[in-house]
């Protein structure tokens, strides 16, 4: 899969996610950092990519319904740390249903990974 990882995530997610195969490029890296939402989105919408993220508003199902995008990944952590995002990004890396991530909003935390599909 290609993803997209937001600027409040550290860079050991697209690490881990180009370690499980996947292609895996930064805010940071494009120079998107600051980017306003609106520009983030337009870019990873123009790349076909599925964005990863813990900003909480890009988990809004009103704003980004599942089906008009490739993919939405939230991750929520209660202790925001590089090494809770690393366990939370293996986690998907190694237990996520990758046909049922693109045009979905999923959502990992620490006890599961939950996709909100299309209905």
């Amino acid at each position: 899969m290609r993803f997209k990882v937001d600027e409040d995530l550290p860079k050991e997610v697209a690490d881990l996610l180009r370690a499980g195969d996947h292609d895996a490029v930064t805010v940071h890296d494009e120079k998107l950092t600051g980017a306003s939402d609106d520009i983030l989105w337009a870019h990873v919408q123009r790349e076909q990519r599925c964005l990863v993220t813990a900003d909480k508003g890009f988990g809004d199902i009103r704003a980004f319904p599942a089906g008009t995008h490739g993919g939405i990944v939230l991750f929520r952590h209660p202790r925001e740390s590089r090494m809770g995002y690393a366990r939370l990004t293996q986690k998907f890396v190694e237990g996520a249903d990758w046909k049922s991530v693109v045009g979905s909003i999923v959502v990992v935390t620490p006890e599961a990974i939950r996709v909100h599909r299309r209905t």
